[in-house]
C-alpha cells in the first residue's frame, strides 16, 4: 500500500486530486508513491498531519462551506463536526510515540483540550 491509498483511507468523501494529496504529503515530508509502513509511527503520524492538513483545508474553504448540503445535515453541524475531527486528530498525532523517544521520557500534557 502507497501512502496515497493510506491517506485516502484517513479522509473518505474528501474530493482533492491526487496531484493536490500528492502536494500535502510533501509538505508532511512523505513520497505519495513510497510505500506505507504500518510498523513506523513517524509514517503514520506524517500521514495523520497530512490528513490534519487537508481538513483544515476544507474548514477554510468558504465556498464549500457556503454550498454544503448533505440530507438534514446543515452547514454548521457540518463545520462543528470537521472541526471536532480536526481536535481528534491534534489529539491523536500529539499521543502517538515517536519510535526516536527513549524509553521513559515520554512528555504527557497534563492540560489539554
Amino acid at each position: 500500500m502507497t501512502n496515497l491509498q493510506r491517506l485516502k483511507m484517513e479522509i473518505p468523501n474528501i474530493s482533492f486530486s491526487d496531484v493536490e494529496l500528492d502536494v500535502f504529503l510533501q509538505e508532511n515530508g512523505l513520497n505519495a508513491e513510497g510505500e506505507y509502513n504500518p510498523d513506523d509511527s513517524a509514517n503514520y503520524r506524517a500521514i495523520l498531519k497530512t490528513a490534519l492538513s487537508i481538513l483544515e483545508a476544507v474548514a477554510n474553504d468558504v465556498n464549500l462551506m457556503k454550498n454544503f448540503k448533505l440530507d438534514d445535515m446543515s452547514v454548521m453541524d457540518f463545520h462543528s463536526n470537521l472541526m471536532e475531527r480536526i481536535s481528534y486528530l491534534d489529539r491523536k498525532i500529539r499521543n502517538i510515540l515517536d519510535d526516536d523517544t527513549p524509553e521513559g521520557a515520554v512528555f504527557t500534557y497534563l492540560f489539554s483540550d
